[in-house]
């Protein structure tokens, strides 16, 4: 049953033809709530659809098939400059006359550009933070059982009607994309590992020389090639395993921008990742990922769909979320001895064994 502060018209009975998705951040998550973006287009097929995003996420979305238009929220400015953009933003959000708009980021900022949009409906999820919940005129109870986030976003395809769609993860990649993705990659050598090293919390780093042991072992028993993606700042990270993996490696850490790795991760056949938005990326383009978990919880934030694999460490604290420790047992833990016959056996498909 949907929590609604007056009586209204039930959601799946509702007619928008303004709407406006908020999910301003962060990587993992918009790549997650993508299958909501299409069951509203199924949904609202002439509407004018629109998504508020952090500006670092805009490049993202561009060219979405199922998008009219994106709205850029800038979140690292400060002081003055912040207060001025926010009032030009609830100036943009209440000139589109939105009739319904959809906060999945939860949060008092996302719950306060609802209000600002003055839509006639204002959805938002029961667990809301921060006061959010207050803003909105219709909120969808979410279970207190633990379920991923991609099943929680859907709760909101679910009340407007459309939770018969099936879950597509589109991106709009072009083909200059996949072209581009192709020239950076090993011609002729398959299978292609791709590892993607990085995390911002250090609970979620595992160690680079467990990273290098696995990427050896590939390339000795299966002759793989190795490609290592990342942001900027995964670049020393990278520049530690190609001095320990054995072999030629394509670093390409740094050097994608959102689209273009969503092309190399498409091209390749196997993905090693702790729980990052690489990782969700990989499992929306349909490439196998294996995830290693050690401080997050699987069962919310695991990849997505079918063929994937999740490595989890056994030690008292797991799932903790916390951003920092003392001591990093799960690393020691989480050893290679576990890793790799999962890797292992993922690569039988598509390589020779030596």
């Amino acid at each position: 049953m949907i929590l609604k502060k007056r009586e209204q018209l039930p959601l799946d009975q509702y007619e928008a033809q303004r709407v406006c998705l908020i999910k301003p951040s962060a990587f993992g998550d918009i790549v997650q709530t993508l299958p909501v973006l299409t069951a509203i287009r199924q949904r609202y097929p002439n509407a004018q659809l629109s998504w508020l995003v952090n500006r670092s996420y805009q490049s993202l979305l561009h060219g979405h098939p199922d998008l009219d238009e994106i709205i850029c929220f800038e979140r690292h400015l400060k002081g003055r400059k912040w207060w001025s953009h926010v009032r030009k933003l609830a100036q943009t959000l209440k000139s589109r006359q939105f009739d319904l708009v959809c906060d999945l980021q939860g949060l008092l900022r996302s719950g306060l550009m609802s209000h600002f949009s003055g839509a006639a409906r204002r959805i938002g999820l029961s667990g809301s933070r921060e006061g959010a919940r207050f803003f909105y005129t219709d909120i969808i109870p979410v279970p207190r059982s633990n379920i991923s986030a991609v099943d929680r976003y859907w709760l909101l395809a679910q009340a407007l009607g459309a939770g018969n769609c099936p879950k597509i993860f589109r991106l709009g990649l072009s083909e200059e994309d996949h072209v581009w993705a192709k020239t950076q990659l090993p011609a002729s050598t398959r299978p292609i590992l791709v590892i993607h090293p990085g995390a911002r919390w250090q609970t979620k780093r595992w160690p680079p020389k467990q990273f290098a042991a696995i990427a050896n072992l590939a390339r000795q028993r299966f002759i793989a090639a190795i490609v290592i993606v990342g942001g900027p700042e995964e670049q020393p990270i990278q520049s530690d395993l190609t001095t320990m993996i054995e072999g030629s490696v394509t670093p390409l850490a740094g050097h994608t921008n959102f689209k273009q790795l969503a092309a190399i991760l498409s091209a390749a056949d196997l993905v090693l990742t702790g729980d990052s938005g690489p990782m969700h990326l990989a499992a929306a383009m349909n490439t196998p990922v294996i995830s290693l978990f050690t401080c997050t919880d699987p069962v919310k934030a695991r990849p997505y769909g079918p063929g994937h694999h999740v490595i989890t460490t056994k030690i008292s604290c797991a799932a903790s979320y916390l951003k920092t420790c003392s001591h990093l047992s799960c690393m020691t833990e989480l050893s290679v001895a576990r890793v790799w016959p999962v890797v292992e056996s993922a690569l039988q498909a598509h390589g020779t064994q030596t």
